[in-house]
Formats: structure tokens, C-alpha cells, sequence
């Protein structure tokens, strides 16, 4: 099987949405399309050399081996597709893409444009703020708030602050790094964002002296692949392929590799107990 990492969309093979069942499609072209978003670290990145990197793009890959075995497909071409906050799930729905690779949350609302597997991960919105400021929402109020748009975190902030009753200005960012630039000027008193992100932010970064990340999450956010729609017999094959990564110890390699240093929270446990029981 050869992985392709593709910066560029072929407008050719995306001419009309998918009609077939994913299965027929990728075993007809030889091709998994897989789409990857490039901001989204340490989750889902662009990494050195332009390739995608981080804990979802790997478990992605595995998936794919596993896809090409069970298909009989040993020159099954998966190729790398870049999205964004956006656009990532009309990708799927357009058939563009056959699985969403990125940090995405299974919500309800999702779930009527598109499908999801077994949870992979298990994140949280967190709150980044100034060394010694306090970790309580109620001192946000008449403050500056900043995050990212077009995430579920920007609705459970809106939501948060609403429900507290604190009145506080939300400032959008197209990217965390704006955001983390915003709190360096201080144009913003706060950042919120998934709690994998912000760890990634405040250790990449020269902000251990001026930052630090809330150890509480205001949720808990269980996140998938996102796959097509109405396709019950492709959904089965990437949760079956999930499962065996699951119970090979697999998932749990991945996490370590991308995330080095960081320790597995309960409920990132608790996924390689509960997923599917294989046959």
C-alpha cells in the first residue's frame, strides 16, 4: 500500500458527490482519500516536510493498512487531503474525502451531515491565562476572551459565559497561534481551545513563564472520524479496523508517540476498555 500526501485538490476526481457505496468507489480508483487538518496540532498538523503529522493523520494510517487487507487491495493508494475548521465536514459530504482525519467532536449536529466511527480521543475545552490569574469564569467578566472560530469550543464558550451570566467579549481567531499571539499583547485575557492544543501551544512555545493551562475542563468532548453518511458497510469496516487497533496496543503506541511526555487521562483509558469486543 503507498500513502501519497497531497497538497492539492484534483477538481477532476471531486466532480460530483458520492452516489456508490465508499467500499465500491475505493476499490474500483484504488484510492482512500483522507482528509487532514493542517492547524490542528497536536492532534492534526502539517509536519516537517510538508507531510501530515500528529496523533490522528497516524491512527489514519493504520486504518488504512488494515482497510487495504480486509479489501485485498495491497497497492491501496491513501492520499492525504488538506481541510480546515470550515470546510472539513462538506468535504465529506461532497465526497470528497472518505474519512476526516482532524480533531473533530461527534456532536448531533454533526451527525446530520455526516457519520462517525468509534471514538479515538477524548479532549476537553480548557482556558489558557496569565501565571496567577484566576482559573474561575466569573473573573472574566468585562474582559477580552479569545477563540478559535467555527469550532464546537467557540458555541461551548458562548454557552459557558451565557449560562454564568458573565458578560465578557469573544474574540475569534482563524488560528490558535493568533490567539496565543493575542495574549502575548495582551489584546486578550483568556484563550480557550481543546486542552490538547493548548498543552501543545504553551510547550512548543516560550510562554512557561507568562502562561499556564487550567488543569479543569469545562467538557468533555469525545471525538471520530467523520465519514460519509448512509454507508453502514464502510462505517463497520473502519470501526472494525479501529477495534484491532484498539486491542494490538496500537492506539495506545500512537498516543505515546505523538504526545511524548503526556500522560493518558482516565477517559482516554477507559477507550482501549470500551471499544467494540472483535469476533
Amino acid at each position: 500500500m503507498r500513502f501519497i500526501t497531497s497538497l492539492t485538490l484534483a477538481a477532476a476526481l471531486f466532480a460530483s458527490p458520492v452516489l456508490a457505496q465508499t467500499i465500491d468507489r475505493i476499490k474500483e480508483t484504488g484510492e482512500l482519500r483522507l482528509g487532514f487538518r493542517t492547524d490542528a496540532a497536536p492532534l492534526s498538523y502539517l509536519g516537517d516536510g510538508d507531510v501530515p503529522a500528529g496523533y490522528t493523520p497516524k491512527v489514519c494510517a493504520s486504518v488504512a493498512e488494515l482497510l487495504a487487507a480486509e479489501f485485498s487491495l495491497p497497492e491501496l493508494k491513501a492520499t492525504f487531503y488538506p481541510v480546515d475548521s470550515a470546510n472539513r465536514f462538506d468535504k465529506v459530504a461532497d465526497g470528497e474525502i472518505d474519512i476526516l482525519c482532524g480533531a473533530a467532536t461527534i456532536t448531533l449536529s454533526r451527525l446530520e451531515k455526516v457519520n462517525f466511527s468509534i471514538p479515538t480521543y477524548v479532549d476537553g475545552t480548557a482556558v489558557m491565562l496569565p501565571t496567577g490569574a484566576s482559573p474561575e469564569l466569573s473573573a472574566l467578566a468585562g474582559k477580552k476572551v479569545g477563540v478559535r472560530s467555527a469550532t464546537t469550543t467557540a458555541e461551548t464558550l458562548e454557552n459557558s459565559l451565557e449560562a454564568a451570566g458573565i458578560d465578557a467579549e469573544i474574540v475569534t481567531f482563524d488560528d490558535h497561534r493568533a490567539g496565543l499571539a493575542a495574549m502575548e499583547t495582551s489584546e486578550i485575557e483568556a484563550y480557550f481551545a481543546d486542552q490538547s492544543i493548548l498543552l501543545d501551544l504553551f510547550f512548543s512555545s516560550d510562554v512557561s513563564t507568562s502562561f499556564s493551562v487550567s488543569d479543569n475542563i469545562l467538557t468533555i468532548e469525545k471525538q471520530g472520524l467523520a465519514l460519509p453518511r448512509n454507508d453502514d458497510d464502510f462505517r463497520l469496516a473502519v470501526d472494525r479496523a479501529l477495534s484491532q487497533l484498539y486491542v494490538n496496543g496500537t492506539m495506545e503506541r500512537i498516543f505515546t508517540e505523538s504526545m511524548p511526555g503526556a500522560t493518558p487521562g482516565i477517559a482516554i483509558r477507559a477507550l482501549h476498555i470500551i471499544a467494540p469486543t472483535l469476533p
